[in-house]
């Protein structure tokens, strides 16, 4: 198991104040070498800041990428790896229209747009913007890659520390939480268990192991630098390498190919164990599949086994939602609205966090392969969205609310 962030969440303001960002520099140096003075793999460190909007107000259009551009060269050059604006917002339209053009004067600052939440419900209109985004987002480069840097969000809370979903609650003081990347757990849970109840013993012991550890340094970081310590997201995240994919762990519990009937079952087995270990948890804490980052999930994608509409179906039962998804370049933003109007009310109709990170690759048809040279990416297919333009009462701008089914069922009792 590796750390797949320190996260540092602070409340900026705009100018940037130098005594802060020097705090901020001085946390996450102590931070890193501490948790890998404890036995753990720091992968990167990153900050995350309340929703741009809320710290810009009437300056936004005119200063967001001045706001983006000045975190970049003061913090991300200095200390930090990675840095987010918190999310575009749907009070605030003109906050997402301004992304595309912060992405493109950036190379390491992620952002986010809200489409719902359980204060507005679903957000038509933010939807449309978001799927604009997303279309304008993709010819930035000619991969289509700077999509990687932003995720429709729909019912994430503050302090998520994975990005481009983490952002700070506007006001509160400075805090940290921890990322992992533990799907090498759950293999090495399952493999060799004589039954399904020894592995979920196993993985639960090992989460619980690892997290004590974890929240152990967290807790003595925060009682010396004065923060809070907000806990960990301790999600099985993967790297594109077999003994870290979650992919391996499904087909470990026999499913012959992930994609194939049985591997919903595996994902909510996996994802339930993390609910029934003890730790001080934050943001997602669930199963990720993100197809170019996991090398099951890429391969299961090329054999045509894996779909959009599998990982949509996953998403039910465990983390992130729609992960770096490869689709055609030529999808409309009408087909984009689709698939985030289903994530959102996915999102809303379970009362739980999900994302959508769409990645349209310009060029690119259905079924063609992608071509990435990225580190922390295993070339897939290009996804076929079953998608078609929506019409009638599913196109409005209204937001509109859907009452959680536990809700609905608690109310009965």
């Amino acid at each position: 198991m590796k750390i797949r962030s320190i996260t540092y969440f602070d409340n900026l303001q705009w100018p940037l104040d130098q005594e802060r960002i020097q705090q901020a520099l001085d946390f996450i140096a102590i931070a890193r070498n501490t948790y890998q003075g404890g036995g753990f793999e720091v992968q990167t460190t990153r900050l995350a800041t309340p929703p741009f909007p809320l710290i810009l107000g009437e300056k936004m259009a005119q200063e967001a990428i001045n706001f983006a551009e000045a975190i970049e060269e003061r913090l991300i050059s200095a200390g930090f790896d990675y840095a987010s604006i918190g999310p575009a917002l749907p009070d605030y339209p003109m906050s997402y229209e301004i992304l595309p053009e912060v992405l493109a004067n950036t190379h390491s600052v992620f952002t986010a747009g809200i489409i719902s939440s359980s204060e507005i419900g679903i957000a038509p209109g933010a939807i449309k913007l978001c799927a604009s985004v997303i279309k304008r987002n993709a010819v930035i480069s000619a991969d289509g890659f700077a999509n990687l840097r932003f995720s429709a969000l729909a019912n994430v809370p503050p302090g998520a520390p994975f990005l481009p979903a983490a952002y700070h609650q506007f006001n509160d003081k400075p805090a940290f939480a921890i990322a992992t990347e533990a799907a090498d757990l759950a293999v090495t849970a399952i493999k060799g268990a004589k039954n399904l109840e020894a592995a979920r013993a196993k993985l639960i012991n090992s989460i619980e192991t690892q997290a004590a550890d974890l929240t152990k340094l967290g807790d003595d970081l925060a009682a010396s630098n004065a923060l809070q310590f907000a806990g960990i997201d301790f999600s099985f995240a993967p790297y594109p390498l077999a003994e870290q994919s979650i992919g391996t762990a499904i087909e470990l519990m026999g499913v012959p190919a992930l994609g194939h009937h049985g591997s919903l079952a595996a994902v909510a087995i996996l994802a339930e164990a993390l609910d029934q270990a003890r730790y001080p948890r934050v943001g997602f804490s669930g199963v990720m599949l993100p197809l170019l980052e996991d090398t099951v999930l890429a391969q299961r994608g090329i054999d045509e086994i894996l779909t959009l509409n599998d990982l949509l179906l996953y998403s039910a039962v465990c983390g992130t939602g729609l992960d770096t998804i490869p689709l055609p370049g030529e999808v409309s933003e009408d087909k984009i609205f689709a698939i985030l109007l289903d994530l959102a009310a996915l999102a809303q109709r379970l009362n739980k966090p999900l994302t959508a990170r769409l990645m349209p690759i310009p060029g690119k048809r259905s079924g063609d392969t992608t071509d990435f040279d990225f580190e922390f990416f295993a070339n897939s297919r290009v996804l076929k969205p079953k998608a078609q333009p929506l019409t009638g009462l599913l196109t409005g701008d209204e937001p509109y609310k859907l009452t959680s089914k536990v809700i609905v069922e608690r109310d009965r009792d």
